[in-house]
């Protein structure tokens, strides 16, 4: 079964660890024991979440002599983020009619105060 790629970005973002993962990566680059450090689970744990944050080509690893660093590749989020961003006008519409509609109830409490 393949993934689209923004399938397998938010399938690896739905998890809070690995998104704390990615937090960290977002500092520069760490190896897997310093990633584990935070965690309450095993080394083993914390590479099955490499591996989902590898396959959604959030993270890439390195080599540094014995080192085998990971580090954030960004881009898979700007994919993210240009998909979230067809849905701002939508919010925005949302947050304007919200606006004129308190407005109005503001208008009409202050005309029923005057009236008193």
């Amino acid at each position: 079964m393949s993934t689209d790629s923004l399938s397998a970005t938010f399938a690896a973002l739905a998890d809070p660890t690995r998104r704390a993962i990615l937090a960290r990566l977002a500092l520069g680059e760490a190896t897997v024991g310093e990633l584990a450090q935070p965690f309450d689970m095993k080394l083993p744990s914390i590479s099955k979440h490499l591996r989902v944050l590898e396959k959604a080509g959030l993270i890439v690893q390195g080599r540094e002599a014995q080192w085998r660093p990971r580090r954030l590749q960004a881009a898979p989020l700007q994919e993210v983020a240009g998909w979230v961003e067809q849905y701002r006008q939508f919010w925005e519409q949302n947050f304007d009619q919200m606006n004129q509609y308190l407005h109005a109830l503001q208008t009409e409490e202050q005309h029923d105060d005057s009236q008193e």
